[in-house]
């Protein structure tokens, strides 16, 4: 299956460490949405060197970047992918995409590339957490083969968070 490019104004690249700010703002962003989801930046201390954190997991953090957008608005959307502490198994972070990408594929590509990147290194399984609170999420990770996982994870948090994990066999991701 082919997917068009991405729109001339959008940029997929690797992150690096100076994205941290740009990821704050989106992630700041998207939580407003929510009752009782507040961004407390010390809960995120990874956003302090981005690149590094999930470089030294031996994982992949790429962003999307908007050339119509500027200063720590132009990063619109991110996902990073590290190995998980079960053999085979990758897990996803950081998946975060502005509210006017969504339904633009632009979600797509990025979890196309994250993948790809985690067959290509030898995984068999990705597994994401995701606040109980994002449906439309829940929705685009289940529209994408991903199963939810029993259970529920609390994260003690200023939020009070809980989240559902999903799992997606690789091999039945092979269309992305």
């Amino acid at each position: 299956m082919t997917f068009p490019p991405l729109p001339d104004h959008l940029t997929f690249r690797p992150a690096q460490d100076a994205d941290g700010i740009g990821m704050s703002a989106l992630i700041a962003r998207i939580f407003a949405d929510y009752e009782n989801c507040p961004f407390v930046p010390e809960e995120f201390p990874e956003l302090a060197a981005p690149a590094s954190h999930y470089g030294s997991k031996g994982g992949k953090l790429w962003v999307v970047e908007d050339a119509h957008q500027s200063g720590a608005d132009a990063v619109v959307g991110s996902m990073a992918i590290v190995p998980a502490q079960a053999e085979g198994v990758a897990e996803l972070f950081k998946v975060y995409l502005a509210h006017g990408l969504r339904g633009t594929g632009v979600a797509q590509f990025l979890l196309r590339e994250a993948l790809d990147w985690a067959r290509s290194a030898g995984f068999v399984t990705a597994e994401l957490w995701t606040d109980t609170r994002f449906l439309s999420g829940h929705r685009f990770y289940e529209k994408h083969g991903f199963v939810r996982m029993p259970g529920i994870r609390a994260l003690h948090d200023a939020a009070s968070t809980f989240e559902y994990g999903y799992r997606l066999a690789l091999s039945d991701a092979l269309h992305l």
